[in-house]
């Protein structure tokens, strides 16, 4: 099949990140957008996306663009796209998207027209007046931002955070796909010691112990694409292959601590499910009072915040004591991220660089401290 641009939409503040990890897959033509990142390649480029991308949340091929200022408009440019070059005749189709600033603000409106041109489209190319779609699921998404129609056929199915390890959480989990990004950011490859003191259900420590071993993200879960009669199985067999082959072997120095004992009982659990379970080690600690497990290393957390867990006052005691048992960490650098307002005056430290991101949906700062104290400023509060 010709060359194909694909869709990998991320979550907020993550775009250079995805970027800079798809080129790095040598996957050709990649560009940054707000909340996307989009390349170019065949089926074995598809493959290897869904398989190894660990910031993205899914992988989407674009089969059209238009512009639409009217449901005429929409029902012609879906028409016009060449669906059966994916979709067979018993392949079902369902429809999701969204519309903004938009003449074409109705979003069951729109769906309902896509849905419609989508099946006049192929009822005519397969000489059918009515469709099964008892067949496999082919999503069609669409996009609508300022009359601009983006048509998409969804390869990933299940969002791509979800690792197939994490079948059990705490109340309040981190994605899979920011923990990840906190953990490259944070420069880890497994040469410090990495330590969570907020583990919870263990995602950060877990996606640390994968960077590690460069193990692709996507090993234990299928997707949506591996069931389509147009892309054939060897084009997965052959990623999985080369995502094995380029996987390290080593010790590595990977702690999770977490004052809730159910918590990290289902952190070793998830660990276990994710193949990284020697790797870790669990420990029921409390992170205002414990004391540093090596001379030099890095810590990256998700501390309670307010938002699910603890109330804002409980949250801003504990950023504050954990503040203070920071102080003695002249050879480690660390990366929290929270949604806490003033952080910086609670925790007592400015950080030396900050990053708007998103937790899900709620807004967050992930706040870096990498330089020697004397560098900068300190409250003794």
């Amino acid at each position: 099949m010709d060359t194909m641009t694909f869709c990998v939409p991320c979550l907020f503040g993550l775009e250079g990140l995805v970027g800079d990890e798809l080129r790095r897959l040598d996957l050709q033509n990649v560009r940054v957008e707000d909340r996307r990142v989009f390349f170019e390649g065949d089926f074995a480029a598809m493959a290897k996306a869904n398989l190894c991308c660990r910031m993205g949340e899914r992988v989407m091929i674009l089969l059209a663009e238009f512009d639409a200022h009217s449901f005429e408009d929409l029902f012609q440019g879906v028409k016009a796209t060449p669906l059966e070059r994916f979709i067979p005749k018993d392949g079902a189709f369902p429809v999701k998207g969204y519309s903004l600033n938009s003449q074409l603000h109705s979003v069951p409106d729109c769906q309902a027209i896509v849905k419609k041109a989508a099946v006049t489209r192929l009822g005519e190319k397969y000489g059918l007046g009515w469709l099964p779609e008892t067949g496999e699921t082919y999503q069609l998404r669409f996009s609508i931002m300022k009359d601009h129609v983006e048509l998409f056929l969804d390869t990933s199915g299940v969002s791509l955070h979800k690792r197939g390890y994490r079948r059990e959480a705490n109340l309040a989990p981190l994605h899979e796909t920011m923990a990840a990004a906190m953990v490259n950011l944070a420069r880890y490859r497994g040469r410090d010691f990495f330590w969570d003191p907020f583990c919870g259900s263990g995602t950060i420590c877990i996606e640390a112990a994968m960077i590690a071993l460069n193990r692709a993200p996507g090993l234990n879960r299928s997707f949506m694409a591996q069931k389509w009669s147009c892309v054939p199985e060897t084009v997965w067999q052959q990623a999985r292959t080369e995502a094995l082959d380029r996987e390290y072997r080593g010790e590595y120095h990977i702690l999770g601590s977490d004052i809730d004992p159910a918590s990290l009982e289902i952190a070793q659990q998830n660990a276990r499910k994710a193949g990284v379970g020697k790797l870790i080690e669990f420990r029921e600690a409390d992170a205002t009072k414990l004391s540093l497990p090596a001379d030099r290393g890095l810590i990256v957390c998700n501390p309670p915040y307010g938002e699910r867990l603890l109330e804002k006052e409980a949250a801003v005691e504990l950023m504050h004591a954990f503040g203070k048992t920071m102080r003695e960490t002249e050879n480690w650098k660390t990366y929290v991220i929270s949604s806490l307002e003033n952080f910086e005056n609670v925790y007592g430290k400015r950080a030396d660089k900050r990053r708007r991101l998103y937790n899900g949906m709620i807004p967050c700062t992930l706040y870096e401290f990498y330089k020697p104290e004397g560098a900068r400023g300190f409250s003794k509060k």
